[in-house]
């Protein structure tokens, strides 16, 4: 019994939760601008640095072939920019596509379990490197004002999630990249 219970709890913090994509997603309206500004992780670099994260540009733009192309860009307090882009490939279900990050080494298994596409995404990545998986969780917005609801939801799926509360962060406003 009592192993029974530890390996729930295990199960739970090495990010067993079964999270699927929105049933209907749409990949068409997905297309465009957004600004990233919630992060939820018990990555240990985010505990590290979660104090000076800000909110970036996150864009998305669906390939021909039903593929993600994924851009962040985040300003730097020193005015430079940070940026990386991802190609997120297609799986067999609407709303789950996985890549590998050049920038960090890692394998990506993204689903988007919530959108109302002229407001908020809420995505849920699971990244592995070396065997180890943490779980990332984005709240995604079209401006950088969202509303204490949409907060409040994001805040609850990343505790349902194995996220602690400490780790989950509504990001400052920050300005726009600008380099080319």
């Amino acid at each position: 019994m009592i192993f029974g219970i530890i390996g729930v709890v295990l199960c739970k913090l090495l990010t067993c939760v079964d999270v699927m994509p929105q049933k209907d997603f749409n990949l068409e309206k997905m297309t465009g601008n957004w600004w990233m500004v919630g992060f939820a992780t018990n990555a240990p670099w985010f505990v590290d640095h979660k104090e000076d994260m800000k909110m970036g540009t996150f864009i998305t733009l669906p390939t021909a072939s039903g593929d993600l192309e994924l851009s962040n860009a985040h300003l730097n307090a020193d005015g430079s920019c940070s940026k990386w882009t991802h190609l997120a490939k297609k799986t067999e279900t609407p709303g789950r596509f996985n890549f590998t990050s050049q920038v960090w080494g890692n394998e990506n298994d993204m689903r988007v379990v919530s959108v109302e596409y002229d407001d908020f995404a809420l995505i849920h990545t699971i990244k592995t490197k070396n065997g180890v998986s943490e779980v990332a969780n984005n709240l995604l917005s079209r401006t950088q004002d969202v509303s204490e609801a949409i907060q409040q939801k994001f805040r609850q799926f990343s505790l349902d999630t194995g996220v602690l509360a400490d780790n989950i962060a509504i990001l400052p406003k920050n300005g726009k990249c600008t380099e080319a």
